[in-house]
């Protein structure tokens, strides 16, 4: 009996382990279902997203940027494509300098190559695919991919690359592109224009490029590939393709351009020419120059060191940042100043004796001219009348009318950069100067503003604004160096919209008055052996400025100084006199009497824009020498000097 009850005891208990382990395993199966459904039904949309994207991969397609070209239609900026071979440091899996020296034993790597990289991924993350090698010959692409194997991280690519085929001319109006560096990077992921410039890794830096980087970028594409499990491309599932940037037309005439250029030399200055009738800008020269290729992969220390340390500054855009004082050629803005504030009229007489005296401080005019009026007065230069006439207005009141002229303000120029200089005024000095002793104005500081001097400091691009708007009569239209777009698609042409022009309200008697005196400067006065012979007539102003300071009793003498210390030189024209086209200003640093070089300049770039008239190898050779004053030699004409462009197709 006993062992009958042992024996349904045991039974019972195997009833219930089997009870508890079927349990078990039904509750297993329950939660094994439980998830199947969770998985296949719940979450099925989201899993199938994912499932997809692991499968494939969406490429951005980056556009063909935009060509840059001039207003014939000579192209200044466009694009080629090239292979390259670039490195994804964190992927391969040795040292980013090991890796390098055995790809230098398949294919040439350049010291400069090394430098470049470096340079680069200091301002790139260890993610980001950066060129060792660029524009890849087809042999050095074959050889490498045969050993593609043996470089984890490494690949060739194909890239569209940046090409300025004038080098050096028109550099600091065209700029260049760079690779985008992080801080860009950042501003680009912050922006609404993210998403299209994904897979871009270059941007405009200075110039139009830059300034016009939105219309020249274009719209990115993208390509969604099927993908192997290790990664690999296998087929295209369908794709949007990406919208070429618009080209953009500028005002400048690059012949023109170069030609100012070339007769610079190597001499250091900047020259601006403008319509007056709608502020195009023809001619924006800074020179010395450099080639924007340099920039295009990333420049190296060497070539940097060598741009950036150069007592020259040939990066330094001189016509939009460069500031001088504007010396004589401020007068014919005085002159009009005294006329409109009534200071002075047209037959008011000055006598000038040689030199002025106030408060005991004696102002220098070099030779005495006599009983001057307005006329005379900018005609033989006088100094001693602008000094009287400085005196007589005040220093707020030659602020207040120089600047709606654009004195010491931004012209509103298309491309970015430019500088204010300075206008003076009881207010500008008060907010300069920190010692409240320097923080006042004294009188005697007023009489050197009257001959563009003391303060004053403008650059070319205001000098040449000003010109322009007092040629058109008073009327000031913003200057801008973009006139059109050219659609990539259509290839239609759209010109760019332009703000009417700002009349200043100037008397028109008083504006003929000034224009008759500088038409004056080119019959009579100091610029007439430069312009005899001209088929046109103009009127101009010559200027000499201090680049430093020479005391009252210590006379100027160039062979003293060192050469960076020496007067400047500049002129500033419109042309032709009864309806100018163009208005000009021009510097030379350190060159002297503005008659002597500056004023050669202008004549030639009016030679070319109103008649047509190229200059000989020997004008050009004695420009660069400054030894020229009227063209020598036997002038050429445009058509048979300049080459005619080839028409541009889609960029």
């Amino acid at each position: 009996m006993t062992e009958i009850r042992n024996v349904e005891a045991e039974l019972m208990r195997f009833r219930i382990r089997l009870a508890v382990v079927g349990l078990a395993v039904l509750l297993a199966f329950g939660l094994l279902g439980w998830r199947l459904y969770h998985l296949q039904v719940l979450r099925h949309d989201e899993l199938a997203r994912q499932a997809e994207s692991n499968r494939t991969a969406v490429m951005p397609v980056v556009p063909h940027r935009g060509e840059i070209t001039d207003r014939n239609g000579v192209v200044l900026a466009t694009n080629y494509k090239a292979y390259t071979l670039e490195i994804t440091p964190s992927r391969t899996g040795r040292g980013i300098d090991d890796t390098i020296d055995a790809i230098a034993q398949v294919i040439e790597v350049t010291p400069r190559d090394r430098r470049r990289f470096k340079r680069m991924r200091e301002d790139s993350r260890s993610f980001e695919s950066l060129p060792i090698r660029t524009r890849l010959s087809d042999e050095e692409v074959a050889r490498f991919a045969a050993q593609r194997y043996r470089f984890p991280g490494v690949e060739i690519k194909a890239r569209l690359f940046r090409n300025y085929p004038l080098g050096e001319t028109g550099a600091h109006v065209v700029g260049y592109i760079g690779r985008i560096n992080q801080k860009e990077k950042e501003r680009i992921e912050d922006s609404d224009d993210a998403a299209n410039y994904r897979g871009t890794d270059y941007i405009g830096k200075l110039g139009v490029e830059a300034s016009y980087e939105k219309t020249l970028h274009g719209g990115t594409g993208w390509e969604q590939m099927e993908t192997s499990a290790g990664g690999r491309a296998v087929r295209r599932l369908g794709s949007h393709p990406a919208t070429p940037g618009d080209a953009v037309r500028l005002s400048i005439d690059i012949h023109l351009q170069k030609l100012v250029e070339d007769m610079y030399g190597e001499r250091r200055g900047a020259l601006v020419a403008i319509d007056p009738s709608n502020g195009e800008v023809l001619a924006f020269v800074s020179k010395p120059t450099f080639d924007p290729n340099l920039f295009v992969e990333g420049i190296d220390h060497e070539s940097w060191d060598e741009l950036n340390n150069s007592i020259d500054k040939p990066l330094l855009n001189r016509a939009l940042r460069g500031t001088y004082p504007p010396g004589s050629t401020y007068k014919p803005f005085m002159g009009l100043a005294a006329l409109e504030t009534g200071k002075r009229t047209a037959g008011s007489i000055t006598m000038d004796g040689g030199s002025w005296t106030f408060g005991g401080h004696t102002f220098r005019s070099g030779h005495a001219l006599g009983p001057v009026d307005l006329h005379r007065s900018i005609v033989k230069s006088s100094n001693v009348y602008y000094y009287q006439l400085a005196n007589d207005m005040g220093v707020n009141a030659i602020h207040d009318f120089m600047r709606p002229l654009g004195f010491g303000q931004v012209t509103g120029l298309d491309i970015p950069g430019e500088t204010r200089g300075v206008l003076p005024s009881t207010d500008w000095k008060r907010a300069t100067y920190k010692r409240p002793e320097q923080q006042k104005w004294y009188a005697g500081e007023t009489i050197s503003l009257g001959i563009g001097q003391g303060y004053n400091n403008f650059t070319m691009l205001q000098l040449a604004s000003a010109t322009a708007t007092l040629a058109a009569g008073g009327v000031r239209h913003v200057p801008h160096l973009v006139k059109a777009r050219q659609d990539a698609l259509s290839l239609q042409l759209h010109e760019l919209p332009q703000p009417p022009g700002q009349n200043l309200g100037y008397k028109p008697e008083h504006v003929a008055l000034v224009k008759r005196a500088m038409v004056g400067v080119t019959q009579e006065g100091t610029s007439r052996g430069v312009f005899v012979g001209a088929p046109y007539l103009s009127g101009g102003k010559t200027g000499t400025a201090q680049a430093v300071t020479i005391g009252q009793k210590s006379r100027y003498n160039a062979t003293k100084l060192a050469e960076h210390q020496r007067d400047h030189s500049l002129y500033i024209a419109f042309a032709p006199a009864d309806q100018p086209r163009i208005a000009v200003a021009a510097i030379v640093e350190n060159a002297g009497f503005g008659a002597a070089h500056a004023a050669p300049l202008v004549r030639r770039v009016m030679d070319y824009w109103l008649a047509g008239v190229y200059p000989s190898e020997a004008d050009i050779a004695a420009l660069q020498r400054g030894q020229a004053s009227a063209p020598l030699g036997a002038p050429r004409r445009v058509q048979d000097v300049v080459p005619t462009p080839a028409p541009t197709g889609a960029p």
